[in-house]
This record gives C-alpha cells, sequence and structure tokens, in this order.
C-alpha cells in the first residue's frame, strides 16, 4: 500500500504510534479479507463487506497522515 511513500510511511511508523496502529489494522485486514475470499478463514459475504469498508477507511486515514506529514516535512 502506497509504495510510492515508503521513506514517509517508514518515518511516521517511528514517529507516530497511532500512524502504526492503523497501519498494521489495516494490513491485517487486508490479509482476513484475502484469507476469508479465498476460504481459508470463514466470513459471510456481510463480514467480507464489513472488512472492505473499514479497510477503506484506515486506507483513507493512512493517506491523510501521510499528506500531512509530506506537507509539514519539505
Amino acid at each position: 500500500m502506497f509504495h510510492e511513500y515508503r521513506e514517509e510511511i517508514s518515518q511516521l511508523k517511528i514517529k507516530n504510534a497511532h500512524f502504526e496502529k492503523i497501519f498494521a489494522e489495516h494490513n491485517e485486514l487486508d490479509q482476513k479479507i484475502i484469507n476469508a475470499e479465498k476460504g481459508i478463514e470463514p466470513a459471510t459475504d456481510l463480514e467480507i463487506e464489513q472488512m472492505k469498508k473499514m479497510k477503506l477507511k484506515l486506507k483513507d486515514e493512512v493517506y491523510a497522515m501521510i499528506m500531512e506529514y509530506r506537507k509539514n516535512n519539505q
């Protein structure tokens, strides 16, 4: 996710505990969705949809924090 912002992500993970938490949560959800869609982990369609919505919300929050960091560290 956001490979073009690797440096910013690295810095934010070091400097901002909240960023690190939501970034990890996003990645965990991504893996859960993949596992559910492959049938590795049981989940209903509704549960998968809810996980996807939460993942998107977290991704939006991560992106906003990256953009704020870039603005303040140019």
